[in-house]
């Protein structure tokens, strides 16, 4: 008898909880872009790396576009490509709706990173500016990015690495035992998952950031006017008592320095090609 034929692998539990994302930032969305002007180096660092390719797409999908600035920008930097802005935040692309008339071969589309409304070989460019640390699963979202790449396609992206707001993770591991911040892939788990969704050539770097803010309070509302609140698919879904949030903002004390309470940030940069579409046997 021939061997029984295995079933498909499981793809892994979600890492954060998807409506929660989705309701943080709708709730963002009007007072996004004031909050997000400290990431406004990040974005920019990421467009100037287009400058390292030799680029004439039909087609840009700017993925996790939100009120669309760096759609904008794709959109004056290939004139003649059909620039696709993608947001699992309709209220985020209201924003940029409500920002001026969006011109010609330029669309926005609401959609969720795990699950892309494009055909496939669709996209010659996936530009993504810190949108794969909210994708629900890792390995799904990037399958999907191959999916809808043309061969040879480019993906340049940048995502969070492990030591973003470890300061915080550390403060809440001595008030109990609950995920008060999301999980990030670091750089070598991201590069192995690209090479599981198809990718070639990856080529990946790391660069931390460093914010100081004079309360805790300060720095919950920043993240919160970003839209990054907690959304961990294993988080306290219970209101965090009183005695749980003064041990958190006592050790955060702790760490203060002569500019106030640190809050770090890691920036994975990358960009890879996609390969050849994979066939069945």
């Amino acid at each position: 008898m021939p061997p029984p034929e295995s079933s498909p692998p499981r793809p892994p539990p979600p890492a954060l909880d998807r409506a929660a994302v989705a309701r943080q930032f709708a709730r963002a969305a009007a007072r996004f872009d004031a909050a997000a002007q400290p990431l406004h180096e990040v974005r920019d660092e990421l467009l100037s790396r287009l400058g390292f390719f030799a680029l004439d797409p039909g087609v840009v999908l700017d993925l996790g576009a939100g009120t669309g600035l760096a759609t904008r920008a794709l959109r004056r930097r290939f004139p003649r490509a059909l620039v696709l802005g993608l947001d699992l935040s309709p209220a985020m692309l209201g924003q940029a709706a409500r920002r001026a008339r969006w011109p010609r071969r330029f669309a926005r589309l609401a959609g969720d990173g795990c699950a892309l409304p494009l055909r496939a070989g669709s996209c010659d460019l996936v530009f993504a500016n810190l949108s794969l640390p909210w994708c629900v699963i890792l390995d799904l979202a990037l399958a999907e990015v191959r999916r809808v790449l043309a061969p040879r396609g480019l993906f340049l992206f940048n995502s969070l690495g492990p030591a973003t707001l470890r300061e915080m993770r550390a403060c809440w591991a001595d008030a109990d035992e609950w995920p008060h911040v999301n999980d990030f892939v670091d750089v070598h788990d991201l590069g192995s998952a690209l090479a599981r969704a198809g990718f070639t050539e990856p080529v990946l770097d790391v660069e931390q950031y460093s914010r100081s803010f004079d309360t805790f309070a300060s720095l919950c509302a920043a993240l919160r006017a970003l839209g990054a609140r907690n959304a961990h698919a294993m988080r306290r879904r219970a209101p965090t008592g009183r005695g749980r949030l003064a041990a958190a903002q006592a050790a955060y004390e702790r760490l203060r320095g002569a500019g106030g309470l640190p809050a770090t940030f890691e920036v994975v940069s990358g960009a890879a090609f996609a390969g050849e579409p994979r066939t069945g046997h």
